[in-house]
C-alpha cells in the first residue's frame, strides 16, 4: 500500500454489494482513469464495516474520510470534490442524529467509539483475496512464531491463560477442548472450523470469512500443530456464495505461500484445509450433527460422551470451534495471553462480536468487551430505538436465548450473568424490540423457528415443541385459558430437562423468559382475548367511528374481502363475520375513523 498516495476502501460485503457497491468500485476506476491518478490512488474492496444501516460505505486513506450511503452516481463528486479539489463531500458524511454535526472520521462516530475490534481487526481495512495485504497486518506471524518458538503444549497453555471461550453458544473454554484433543491418542486428527451459523439475523461469521479469512485458516493451522492434527474442514452453508468464494481464493493462496499443505514454513508441519457444505439445517450449529453432516449421513446430535474430542469425524479425535473463536486465536499469539485477558470480566474475556438488528437506529456488526452494558449497547452503540419509539426487549442468543428487559439494561453483558437472566450469548444475535411487539408473538416466532429446524431424533423436542406451538397458537388466535400458561411452564420444563441436544434443551427459553417477564401481556391474551400490542390478527378488531366517517368509500374500494358496506356520504360499517383483519381500512382511512380494539 505504500506505492500509492491515496486508498479508497469500498466496503464489499455481502450487504453492500447487494447495494451496488461493486458499480461503486466500477466507477471509480473509470473515473480515476479518466483524470490519470490510477498510479497514484488504489482502489481496494474490503470486507464489511459493520455499520450496515449507512452501506454502502467508502472510507478514503489517508485522512479517513469515512462516506455512507454513498450510490453508484456519487462516485463522480467524491472524485472531483474530495480527490481532486480536497473538499469533503459533506452531505455523505455521517450526521450525528443529536448534535446535527457531520462527522467524518469513525473515531468521532459513537458507534464505534466503545468498540474493540479484535475479531473484526481485519475487516473493512483489507482486500480479503490479497493474503499480501493479511500478512502486511502480521498476518501468518503467529503460525510462523508458534512453529518455529513455542511447543505445542505452551500454545495450549497460552490459550487457556487468556481465558478465550468458545464463541459459539455454549462458552466452553476453547484451551481446556485444545487440550483434550491432543491429549487423544490417534494416527489421525481433524480441526473442524464450524462456519453454519443459523440464528434468525446473525451474520459475524460470515462477515469474519468475507473481509478477513486468512485469519480463520492461521488460527486452524495453529490448532492442528497443537492438537497433532494434519486436516482442516470449514463446514460453511451453502448460502454464504460469498464467503465461501473468498475462503476458497484464501485456501488456494495460502498453499501458494506454503503456508497450508506439506513442510510449512520448513518445518516439517503438514496441516491443509478442505470446505464442506451444509444445506442450512440449524441443528447441524451443534457438533456432533455437524460432523454427521460432514460424513455423509443425517444431520442429527447423539448423545456425549464420548466427546469429538475423543470420537469425532470418522470416528477420530475431532476439535471443533466457531469461526469467531479462531479468529481470535492469532491476535492471542502476538499480543500474549495477559493482554487478551485483560479485556472483559473475570469469567469472560475478550471481546464479542454481535449482530445488531432489529427495531435499533444502528443496525450492523459490532465487537465489543465483555462486559459492556445492554445499555452502552442499544443506546450508545445502537443509536437507540428507531422511530422515537420505548425499549421493550433484546433476544440474545437467538431461538435458544431469551428476552431480557428493562430491568437488565444496565447488566454487563458475559456469559454467566445473560444465563442468570435467562437467556445465553450464543452466537451473537441480538434482535432489540420496541413496545409495539407483541412477546407472545415473539415467543411463537422463536419456537416455529426451532420447530422447523429440529432434526426430530428425540421426542421431547419434536413432539414437545410442536405441543408447545400449539399452545402458544391457541393462545394468538384467542382460545386460550389460565391453565394453558402452567401448561406452557411444565411442558417447557420437561423438554428442558430430557431433550437430547442444545437445541431442544434451549428450545423453550423465549417462552420461559417471555412468561417471566410479560405475563401481563399472556394475561391478557387469555382472560381479555385482546393483544397489548395490537399484533396478534385474530384478537383485533375493526369498526368504524360513525361521527368521524365522512362516507369517502375509501375502506369500502380498498376492502379484500367486501366486508364494509355504506353509501356515498354516510358512515360506513364492516361486517365481523366477514372481516379478515388485514388492516387495509385503517391504512387507507384519511380520517381516523377506523378504530382498532
Amino acid at each position: 500500500m505504500a506505492d500509492y498516495n491515496m486508498h479508497i476502501l469500498v466496503c464489499g460485503g455481502t450487504g453492500c454489494k447487494a447495494s451496488q457497491s461493486e458499480l461503486i468500485k466500477s466507477n471509480f476506476k473509470t473515473r480515476l482513469n479518466e483524470f490519470g491518478l490510477s498510479d497514484e490512488i488504489q482502489i481496494i474492496m474490503t470486507g464489511c464495516f459493520g455499520f450496515c444501516e449507512k452501506g454502502p460505505i467508502v472510507k478514503i486513506l489517508p485522512d479517513n474520510t469515512f462516506y455512507t450511503q454513498v450510490t453508484p452516481e456519487d462516485v463522480s463528486e467524491i472524485v472531483e470534490e474530495h480527490i481532486i479539489k480536497g473538499r469533503k463531500v459533506e452531505r455523505l458524511l455521517y450526521k450525528d442524529p443529536e448534535s446535527k454535526e457531520h462527522i467524518s472520521d469513525t473515531k468521532g462516530m459513537d458507534f464505534y467509539k466503545k468498540q474493540i475490534r479484535i475479531a473484526l481487526r481485519n475487516c473493512g481495512f483489507i482486500n480479503p483475496e490479497n493474503i499480501d495485504e493479511y500478512i502486511g497486518r502480521d498476518g501468518y506471524a503467529a503460525l510462523g512464531t508458534c512453529l518455529s518458538e513455542i511447543t505445542p503444549d505452551e500454545v495450549i497453555r497460552m490459550i487457556k491463560d487468556s481465558g478465550l471461550r468458545g464463541r459459539g453458544g455454549g462458552g466452553f473454554p476453547t484451551g481446556l477442548k485444545w487440550e483434550l484433543t491432543r491429549k487423544s491418542v490417534s494416527d489421525q486428527k481433524y480441526v473442524v472450523c464450524n462456519a453454519d451459523e443459523g440464528d434468525p439475523g446473525a451474520f459475524m461469521d460470515r462477515s469474519i470469512l468475507e473481509g478477513d479469512p486468512h485469519s480463520v485458516l492461521e488460527a486452524m493451522a495453529i490448532c492442528g500443530y497443537c492438537i497433532g492434527a494434519d486436516k482442516g474442514l470449514v463446514y460453511i452453508r451453502a448460502e454464504y456464495p460469498l464467503a465461501i468464494e473468498r475462503l476458497k481464493i484464501a485456501i488456494k493462496q495460502a498453499r501458494e505461500y506454503g503456508l497450508l499443505g506439506d513442510d510449512i514454513l520448513g518445518t516439517g508441519f503438514n496441516f491443509d484445509v478442505e470446505i464442506r457444505y451444509g444445506a442450512g439445517a440449524f441443528v447441524c450449529g451443534e457438533e456432533t450433527a455437524l460432523i454427521h453432516s460432514m460424513e455423509g449421513k443425517r444431520g442429527e446430535p447423539t448423545v456425549k460422551p464420548p466427546f469429538p474430542a475423543e470420537k469425532g469425524y470418522n470416528g477420530k479425535p475431532t476439535n471443533v470451534n466457531n469461526v469467531e473463536t479462531f479468529a481470535n486465536i492469532p491476535v492471542i499469539i502476538n499480543k500474549g495471553a495477559e493482554w487478551f485477558a485483560s479485556i472483559g470480566t473475570a469469567n469472560s474475556k475478550g471481546t464479542k462480536v454481535f449482530a445488531l438488528a432489529g427495531k435499533i437506529n444502528n443496525v450492523g456488526l459490532i465487537e465489543v468487551p465483555m462486559g459492556i452494558t445492554l445499555r452502552e449497547i442499544i443506546y450508545d452503540i445502537g443509536g437507540g430505538i428507531k422511530d422515537g419509539r420505548e425499549f421493550k426487549a433484546v433476544q440474545t442468543g437467538g431461538p435458544s436465548g431469551g428476552c431480557l428487559t428493562k430491568s437488565f439494561l444496565d447488566t454487563p453483558i458475559d456469559y454467566d450473568n445473560l444465563v442468570a437472566a435467562g437467556s445465553m450469548m450464543g452466537s451473537g444475535g441480538m434482535i432489540v424490540l420496541d413496545d409495539s411487539d407483541c412477546m407472545v408473538a415473539i415467543a411463537k416466532f422463536y419456537l416455529e423457528f426451532t420447530l422447523d429446524e429440529s432434526c426430530g431424533k428425540c421426542t421431547p423436542c419434536r413432539i414437545g415443541n410442536k405441543r408447545l406451538y400449539e399452545i402458544l397458537e391457541k393462545i394468538t388466535e384467542g382460545n386460550g385459558n389460565v391453565e394453558d400458561l402452567n401448561r406452557l411452564r411444565m411442558l417447557s420444563s420437561v423438554i428442558k430437562d430430557t431433550s437430547l441436544c442444545g437445541l431442544g434443551q434451549t428450545s423453550p427459553n423465549p417462552v420461559l423468559s417471555t412468561l417471566d417477564h410479560f405475563y401481563d401481556e399472556y394475561l391478557s391474551h387469555v382472560t381479555s382475548h385482546k393483544c397489548i400490542a395490537g399484533q396478534c390478527k385474530a384478537l383485533m378488531h375493526y369498526s368504524i367511528d360513525a361521527d368521524k366517517c365522512t362516507g369517502c368509500t375509501l375502506c369500502f374500494r380498498n376492502c379484500p374481502v367486501g366486508a364494509i358496506s355504506g353509501e356515498k356520504r354516510a358512515p360506513h360499517y364492516i361486517d365481523q363475520s366477514l372481516c379478515i383483519k388485514c388492516g387495509v381500512c385503517f391504512a387507507k382511512c384519511k380520517f381516523d375513523a377506523v378504530l382498532i380494539a
